[in-house]
């Protein structure tokens, strides 16, 4: 039993203010996937605005990344929302996986979100990437992938299916996420490069949330002196735009020093 208090024992009731806390211009929801190194990070840096905070949700999943196994993350997408609660009142909500925005398909990813925080706006990579493009006046990206070619290929299609050429593709035949997330930057810059300096690309366009984008993309530009994107740094963009938070940054990169 807890000891009761003698008599002589009080505790002061202290008075406080309230104010709209440390999202007080931004309440950003984001799914994360259980096999994920980097994306926390990087959104942290990408996102480091006064007044915009970031609640993150993790999302079971499998490390081989298969359109098999990106289908079944469908499943979990409920589950994963439902951890971040509504009363946070989120300004906007992501579901960071480019591979599974693609595999289960943007529309349902955005219809699963809707039903669990109505009214949010929400976005994934691929849907950012696409916003990202059509803010730099571009129409022809090169892209660059960790995925085996199923994956890969897929990818292109949906961009191409949505206006977006792209005319030249590498990837890393990487399937499984936590080696992904291991690649190094110089390996992810040099990929860029190799692919960016075609003539044909306006722009570059590095997918998935594990690889460790955020300090190549400014290093990429000044070789290419085109635009260089990525899944992280897009969405982190694009969810800061839905959240009414327009702030420019010079040292990240052209799309975020975008009027």
């Amino acid at each position: 039993m807890t000891p009761r208090p003698k008599e002589s024992q009080s505790v002061e009731k202290l008075s406080f203010d309230t104010d709209a806390g440390v999202g007080h211009r931004a309440r950003i929801g984001l799914l994360v996937l259980q096999t994920d190194q980097t994306l926390e990070a990087e959104l942290a840096n990408l996102t480091a605005i006064d007044g915009v905070a970031l609640y993150h949700a993790r999302l079971a999943n499998d490390a081989l990344v298969t359109p098999e196994t990106l289908v079944r993350m469908a499943q979990e997408l409920p589950h994963a929302a439902e951890l971040i609660s509504p009363s946070l009142g989120l300004s906007a909500i992501g579901y960071a996986c480019t591979s599974g925005s693609t595999i289960i398909g943007e529309a349902r990813v955005t219809q699963i979100l809707a039903r669990i925080h109505p009214g949010v706006p929400s976005s994934n990579p691929l849907t950012a990437a696409k916003a990202a493009f059509t803010a730099l006046g571009v129409s022809r990206v090169g892209l660059v992938t960790p995925y085996t070619p199923d994956v890969t290929l897929a990818m292109q299609a949906n961009f191409v299916a949505a206006g977006i050429d792209v005319p030249v593709v590498g990837s890393f035949y990487e399937d499984n996420d936590l080696q992904v997330g291991k690649i190094t930057e110089a390996s992810i810059l040099k990929a860029a490069i190799s692919v960016g300096q075609d003539p044909r690309c306006e722009a570059v366009f590095i997918s998935c949330t594990s690889l460790r984008t955020a300090r190549v993309i400014a290093q990429a530009e000044a070789t290419l002196a085109k635009p260089v994107t990525a899944s992280n740094h897009s969405l982190a963009w694009h969810l800061l735009r839905l959240s009414e938070v327009h702030d420019q940054r010079a040292d990240v990169g052209q799309l975020f020093a975008l009027h």
